[in-house]
């Protein structure tokens, strides 16, 4: 394995974003990483993710659309938006466009899969919230319960996959 070669370039570009990123670096150099950056790197992603989810269900909803249209808008949706952060922020580390997907397909896949797995899984778990409209808190405390439980069984995923110098951890070479 390269994780020594992985770690020194990602040094090479310098700090991430401040003194928690880089604790993910060291982490990563003495084959542990800190439940800090692992939270961070979910909190990325969950980020994406919500967006993407809140809007296909709004949207779907909305339009009166049935469930399974609607959770499918929302997770092609959570994927987009997912990717889209991470695109952005590549690519203003100036790496051009496919390399930029590339890193993002790496940083983000398995995150946002257990993310929308779980959160979608909780929604067509709780009675009633797959037919609740926009203006029920039981639409809104059941997808933001979702988003809640995906953080909290993603963040050891993730903390697990950085620890290999996979997921999130790719993301560091490019900053």
């Amino acid at each position: 394995m390269d994780h020594g070669t992985h770690e020194h370039a990602a040094h090479e570009h310098g700090p991430h974003e401040g003194r928690s990123a880089h604790g993910a670096h060291a982490g990563h150099r003495t084959g542990g990483v800190t439940w800090g950056a692992a939270a961070k790197a979910t909190l990325h992603c969950l980020t994406g993710c919500a967006i993407g989810e809140i809007l296909g269900m709004a949207v779907g909803t909305a339009l009166g659309w049935g469930n399974a249209s609607t959770m499918i808008l929302a997770i092609v949706l959570a994927f987009v938006f997912g990717y889209s952060l991470t695109l952005f922020a590549i690519r203003g580390a100036g790496l051009g466009v496919r390399g930029a997907l590339k890193v993002a397909l790496a940083a983000d896949t398995v995150s946002i899969i257990v993310m929308e797995l779980v959160d979608n899984g909780i929604i067509a778990l709780v009675p009633g919230a797959m037919d609740a409209h926009l203006d029920e808190a039981l639409f809104w405390t059941s997808l933001l319960g979702g988003f809640v439980i995906a953080f909290l069984l993603t963040t050891p995923v993730n903390k697990w996959m950085i620890a290999r110098g996979k997921g999130h951890a790719v993301v560091h070479g490019h900053h």
